[in-house]
C-alpha cells in the first residue's frame, strides 16, 4: 500500500455518505443473512437428529447448544471490539494500527480455544450436568460435546472472521461464506446422521467440519492483496486488548443471551415441567434464535459504519443510522410475530410429528405465547449494539446483562410463583418489557449528554 492509499480509501468512504441509506441496507442485509445462516447451523442439527435419531436426541442438541453459543459469544466479544477499533482507525487513515489490532486478537482467540477444548474433552460429564442434562439424556449430551469440542477453535475464528471481513469492506464475501458453510453442514448432517448412523455425534461433527472449511475461505481473503486488514507481526498490546474487551463485552453478552436464555429456561423447565417440555422449548428456542440473530445482524451491519462516522466526527450521521436500524428492527419484529401466528403448526411439524398430538399441540401454543416477546427484544438488542458502536460500553453492558440474565431470572421467578410451570412461557415477554424500560432511560440519558 502506497502512502496515499489510506487517504484514497478515506475519501471514498466520505463520498459514500450521500448514499447512506443504500450503504446501510447493503451492510445490514448481508449481516442479517449471515446471522440467519449461523442460526440454521444449530437448527439443521436439531432437524436431522429429530428425524434421524429421536425426539430425545433433539433435546440433547438443545441442552448442548449453550456451549456452542458461548463459543460464538466469546468470538463476537473480541471481533466487535476489534472491528470497532479498526473501523475508527481506518476512518482516521491509521491502517497500521488497525492491522495490529486485527492480528493480536486472532492470537488471543487461538489461545482461548485451546483452553476450552481441553476442558470439554476432559470433563464432558461435568459440563453435561451443568447444562441441565437429566439421567436419560446425559449420554447424548456428552456425545455431542465430545464431537464438537475439538472444533472449538473453528467456532471462535469463523465468527470473528465473519465480522472482520465486513469491517474490511466485503459484506458479500461474508454472506457467501456462511451460506456455503450452511449448505455444506446440511449435506454432512445427512451423511453422518442418516448414511453413517453416527447419531448426535455425527451432527456435531458435521457442524465442526463445515466451520473448518470456512476458516480457509476467510484466510484466502485476508492473505490476499485486495484485503485492507492484513496479518502483521504479533506483539501484545494491553491497551488494545482491554479496549477491545470493554467495547465488545456488551455484544458478546447479547450473543450469549440466546444461550443463557436457553440455559435458564432448561433448568426452570426441568424443575417444573419435566424432560418432555424441553422438546417444546427446543423448537421455541430455535425460532427465538432466528429473531435474536436477525436483530444482532441489524446492529452488527450498522456497527462499522457508525464507528467509522464517529471516528470522522459525524455524530449526526450516527443518529440517522440508528433510526434506520430501529425501523428495520420494528419491521422484522412484526413479520416474525405474524409468521409464528400464521405458521406455528408448520414450524413445529419440522421437529415433531402431528401424530404425537399432546406434545405437538402444546408446542404450537407455547410458541405463539413466547413470540410476543419479539415486540420489545429488537429495540433492546439494537440499542445495545448502537451503544457499543459509539463506545458507550456501560450502557450497552447494562442492557445486555439486563435482558440476558437479571430481568429474565426475575421474570421466571415471578411467573412461576404466580402461575406455576405454565408461567414459564410468559416470562420472556415480561423480561423484555422490563429491559425496555432500562433501554429507554439509558437512551434518554445518552442523548441529553451528547447533544445538549
Amino acid at each position: 500500500m502506497n502512502e496515499h492509499e489510506p487517504q484514497r480509501r478515506r475519501m471514498i468512504m466520505q463520498l459514500r455518505e450521500r448514499y447512506l441509506k443504500q450503504d446501510f441496507l447493503r451492510f445490514m442485509l448481508a449481516s442479517m443473512a449471515a446471522q440467519w445462516v449461523f442460526a440454521l447451523y444449530t437448527m439443521e442439527d436439531g432437524i436431522f437428529v429429530a428425524k434421524g435419531v429421536s425426539e430425545l436426541a433433539l433435546s440433547a442438541v438443545n441442552l448442548a447448544s449453550p456451549y456452542v453459543n458461548f463459543l460464538f459469544s466469546i468470538s463476537l466479544l473480541f471481533a466487535v471490539g476489534v472491528s470497532t477499533i479498526a473501523a475508527m482507525y481506518m476512518g482516521q487513515g491509521k491502517f497500521n494500527e488497525a492491522n495490529r489490532a486485527f492480528s493480536q486478537i486472532l492470537v488471543v482467540l487461538a489461545v482461548i480455544s485451546l483452553v476450552l477444548t481441553l476442558a470439554v474433552m476432559l470433563w464432558p460429564d461435568v459440563l453435561a450436568v451443568f447444562l441441565g442434562a437429566g439421567e436419560n439424556v446425559q449420554p447424548l449430551v456428552e456425545e455431542y460435546l465430545l464431537h464438537v469440542g475439538p472444533f472449538s477453535i473453528c467456532f471462535l475464528m469463523v465468527y470473528s472472521f465473519e465480522v472482520l471481513v465486513k469491517t474490511d469492506g466485503y459484506p458479500k464475501l461474508a454472506l457467501f461464506a456462511v451460506t456455503f458453510g450452511c449448505l455444506l453442514n446440511c449435506v454432512l448432517d445427512y451423511l453422518f446422521v442418516f448414511c453413517f448412523s453416527m447419531g448426535v455425534g455425527g451432527a456435531a461433527f458435521a457442524t465442526g467440519l463445515s466451520q473448518l472449511v470456512l476458516i480457509f475461505i476467510y484466510l484466502f481473503h485476508f492473505l490476499g492483496r485486495r484485503a485492507t486488514l492484513h496479518f502483521v507481526r504479533f506483539s501484545f498490546d494491553w491497551k488494545i486488548f482491554l479496549r477491545s474487551v470493554k467495547i465488545g463485552i456488551p455484544s458478546g453478552l447479547t450473543e450469549w443471551s440466546a444461550g443463557l436464555t436457553t440455559f435458564l429456561f432448561n433448568h426452570a423447565i426441568m424443575a417444573c415441567l419435566g424432560e418432555e417440555a424441553i422438546i417444546s422449548y427446543t423448537i421455541l428456542a430455535y425460532v427465538n434464535m432466528i429473531v435474536v440473530m436477525s436483530m444482532a445482524g441489524i446492529a452488527q451491519g450498522a456497527q462499522p459504519m457508525i464507528s467509522y462516522y464517529l471516528g470522522a466526527g459525524r455524530k449526526n450521521v450516527c443518529q440517522r443510522l440508528l433510526f434506520y436500524a430501529m425501523i428495520s428492527g420494528g419491521i422484522i419484529s412484526a413479520l416474525a410475530i405474524a409468521a409464528v401466528f400464521c405458521g406455528a403448526d408448520q414450524m413445529v411439524a419440522l421437529f415433531i410429528s402431528p401424530e404425537n398430538t399432546a406434545l405437538y399441540t402444546e408446542s404450537v401454543r407455547v410458541l405463539k405465547v413466547f413470540s410476543l416477546s419479539f415486540l420489545f427484544s429488537g429495540v433492546n438488542i439494537i440499542a445495545a449494539g448502537y451503544f457499543t458502536s459509539v463506545e458507550a460500553a456501560v450502557s450497552s453492558f447494562l442492557i445486555s446483562v439486563g435482558r440476558g440474565f437479571f430481568t429474565l431470572a426475575a421474570a421466571l421467578v415471578l411467573m412461576i410463583f404466580v402461575w406455576g410451570g405454565k408461567g414459564i412461557w410468559w416470562s420472556a415477554l415480561l423480561s423484555e418489557f422490563l429491559c425496555l424500560s432500562l433501554t429507554l432511560f439509558l437512551a434518554h440519558r445518552y442523548r441529553k449528554k451528547t447533544f445538549s
